[in-house]
């Protein structure tokens, strides 16, 4: 998980502000949301690439007792890029299993990583074809069944696109590819280029059925970039998160309930 960044196109004028994963909605810290979800969902271990204020996050880590489920791993130049922390993550990410890739700016229903982990395929991204175009999103481009292109501007013909959320599912091998990828970059001096675009070359360049996506339209999630998505975050998707999780509380006691009438009856 990439969380090291500053976190300046949020515009706070506080001397200190926090790292973007340690925002709170709802009284939980991003962080918070990531542990639980993830450990509900089978995942073995969250590694956390790390730089701004990394002793801050260390200490929340500690504050929520996961210090037996969550690992960090320091990024000194945090500055540049995020395609530098994704390098300073290249041991987790070739660990010889499959592994999900994430953004940690993002508030997101639970559903949408059952989904990536229950997907039939062993590489593939998140898809919302329901998004605001615009120079921001990462996009996704699909032509045929197949993406076809994966960046924030497009260049490619397409049946539909939709924005990425930024979580991925890797096989070992092409998170490998992606790995070396990285290192390319990094000999060439590219220390600024979104860590997309390593993703994009292995996925653009591999054999067609490689790469994946499944679709979460309508499903409540939102990345946090500016001042806004802070509010809206609050305003929208928190509720809508809630009345999600509040649907599935309801759903899973009327599944107890009928199971135990039918065990009662025989």
């Amino acid at each position: 998980m990439l969380a090291a960044g500053i976190g300046a196109r949020l515009g706070f004028t506080a001397t200190k502000p926090p790292p973007k994963v340690l925002l709170r909605f709802g009284g939980k810290s991003l962080l918070q949301f990531h542990i639980e979800i993830l450990r509900r969902h089978g995942i073995d271990e969250l590694v956390l690439g790390v730089g701004y204020h990394h002793q801050d996050i260390e200490r929340q880590i500690a504050a929520l007792g996961a210090q037996d489920y969550v690992r960090t791993v320091f990024n000194e130049d945090y500055e540049a890029g995020n395609i530098v922390t994704l390098w300073a993550l290249r041991d987790e990410l070739c660990c010889g299993g499959p592994v999900l890739l994430m953004d940690a700016d993002v508030l997101y229903d639970e559903a949408l990583v059952e989904r990536l982990v229950n997907s039939r395929h062993q590489n593939c991204l998140l898809l919302d074809r329901g998004f605001d175009p615009g120079d921001e999103p990462v996009k996704v481009c699909v032509r045929d069944g197949e993406i076809v292109e994966f960046r924030k501007w497009l260049s490619a013909e397409f049946d539909f696109c939709g924005e990425s959320v930024g979580f991925f599912k890797l096989s070992a091998e092409v998170a490998k590819k992606i790995i070396l990828q990285t290192e390319l970059y990094l000999r060439q001096g590219r220390r600024h280029e979104p860590y997309e675009e390593t993703i994009r070359d292995v996925l653009l360049t591999s054999p067609r059925g490689t790469f994946a996506f499944e679709d979460i339209t309508g499903m409540p999630w939102i990345e946090i970039d500016f001042a806004a998505d802070i509010e809206r975050a609050h305003a929208e998707v928190l509720p809508r998160i809630l009345t999600a999780e509040g649907n599935r509380r309801a759903a899973m006691t009327i599944g107890r309930d009928m199971a135990r009438g039918e065990t009662q009856r025989l």
